[in-house]
């Protein structure tokens, strides 16, 4: 059973707190940010930042299957994801799982298994990990099956996304692209497209099934949105039935409407960090510069995240604490999670602790608990600690 830390207060640290860096302490018992005189750890020359919210990584499927022919046991994956994600920072993540006909590791019996493995392995996690399920559109006759495995895992956060006319295009402009694909899923070209043409062939079937699904998740409390709005029209679609978060819109229409429509706007931070979109669509950097960016996620690398965040600092785009709210307040609000996203008194104890100098992450605090510690920070704080225990004694 993970502990909280022993009554502590943080001196010497520069503190982002009501959007400014200050100088001031700052105090953690019991799971909270509190008040009051406690013992106290010199953090001078550090930064203490909120703790970074990920709402959107799918880096775990590395973890679970480093290599598409070896994967391991879900449970040391997400175990494994769970260091990553502390180590960079990151106190709440969503862990992006594909709920699609393309089958494999992202069809729905592996969701399950996924849904399974994190229930069990959530009381040990040092990260508050959830799921998100990415819902491919055409799927329409597992609706009933979806809902149930999300009533049964308290699954909060879903997108829909539509991977059909990718792989035509594939098929078409790239067809050694679509091999590997196939392959990954274990079957031929021939037999995945045969799959791609099945799930076309429903499309009259799709705006019901989308319909009752946000009928339910309304219901359900459930948060949903879309991935990969390819223009203002698609993205104006989902925002009628609910679906109002936008989360990697591939134009600036896509974005503008969502803003236009008050929908928030999640681009990837490796998007942010390497100049521009893997994929070709249109760059993080651009979107946030016109305002139509309000969260970054870590995408497939949770380094990003915090990377990002200094990148934008040091090109001009924004001051640190406008950068950092990117990954921390902003996604709390999307996400509806008051207790989180800043350092208040009586929020959840979030927090990571950065060297001023070198920028690195040295501690990660997440609900009071440590989750992470290294570099000159484990020095102090070890040495802090070993005279506590002797004045105790």
């Amino acid at each position: 059973m993970v502990q909280f830390l022993s009554p502590l207060r943080f001196t010497g640290a520069k503190i982002l707190r009501d959007g400014a860096l200050q100088q001031r302490s700052l105090s953690v018992a019991d799971g909270r940010i509190t008040k009051g005189p406690l013992p106290e750890v010199d953090l001078s020359g550090y930064l203490i930042l909120p703790g970074i919210i990920d709402l959107h990584g799918d880096a775990f499927e590395r973890h679970v299957a480093p290599r598409p022919t070896a994967p391991f046991d879900l449970s040391i994956g997400l175990t494994s994801t769970d260091r990553d994600a502390a180590t960079n920072g990151v106190t709440t993540a969503w862990l992006a799982q594909s709920w699609s006909w393309e089958g494999g590791h992202r069809g729905p019996d592996h969701a399950e298994a996924v849904m399974g493995a994190l229930a069990t392995y959530r009381r040990h996690a040092l990260t508050d990990l959830r799921l998100q399920v990415r819902c491919e559109t055409h799927l329409v006759d597992s609706g009933p099956r979806l809902l149930a495995a999300i009533r049964q895992h308290g699954i909060d956060y879903v997108v829909f996304n539509n991977h059909l006319d990718e792989a035509v295009e594939l098929a078409r402009e790239k067809p050694e692209n679509l091999y590997l694909w196939a392959k990954q899923a274990g079957r031929t070209p021939e037999e995945h497209m045969e799959l791609v043409n099945a799930a076309h062939a429903r499309a009259g079937d799709v705006p019901r099934h989308l319909c009752d699904l946000a009928e339910s998740f309304d219901t359900l409390g459930v948060v949903y949105g879309s991935h990969d709005d390819p223009d203002g029209e698609t993205r104006e679609r989902y925002s009628m039935i609910g679906a109002r978060i936008a989360e990697f819109p591939t134009s600036r229409r896509a974005a503008a409407a969502a803003k236009a429509m008050n929908d928030p706007v999640l681009m990837g931070a490796p998007n942010v960090v390497r100049g521009g979109s893997q994929s070709g669509n249109v760059a993080a950097i651009d979107l946030i510069s016109q305002g139509l960016c309000d969260a970054l996620v870590s995408d497939y690398y949770y380094p990003a995240l915090s990377n990002a965040a200094w990148y934008l600092v040091d090109h001009g785009y924004l001051d640190l604490p406008k950068a950092w709210a990117l990954i921390s307040e902003k996604p709390a609000e999307i996400l509806r999670l008051p207790d989180r996203g800043r350092l208040d008194y009586g929020k959840r104890a979030d927090l990571c602790v950065v060297n001023e100098e070198t920028r690195q992450i040295e501690m990660t605090i997440s609900a009071g608990r440590l989750s992470f510690l290294a570099g000159e920070a484990a020095h102090r704080f070890a040495g802090r600690i070993a005279t506590l225990e002797m004045a105790a004694e």
